[in-house]
């Protein structure tokens, strides 16, 4: 047991790393951004995760779990926007 769950921290270590990436990309969407309307944008978000939910399939993951956990990533990633457009937006 000890090796998986060692495995595990491993991956989620991978995952944290990849995290920190897309929320650098996510600062640079704040940026560009003209409106605070523009944060939220369903159609993007339905694109998302279904080509998530279609890679989780292809890899024969469970395309429920990876698509439920990437919905609430989405939700935090738009929380994490909002703040950063409003604080940059404050800037000007």
């Amino acid at each position: 047991m000890a090796e998986v769950r060692a495995e595990i921290d491993a991956l989620d270590r991978t995952i944290v790393a990849l995290l920190a990436d897309r929320l650098h990309y996510i600062d640079e969407a704040a940026r560009l951004k003209q409106s605070r309307d523009q944060v939220r944008d369903d159609a993007r978000i339905a694109d998302v995760l279904a080509k998530v939910e279609a890679e989780a399939e292809r890899l024969d993951a469970d395309p429920k779990v990876v698509k439920k956990a990437y919905a609430a990533l989405v939700e935090a990633s738009i929380e994490h926007e909002l703040i950063a457009f409003d604080r940059l937006k404050a800037r000007r």
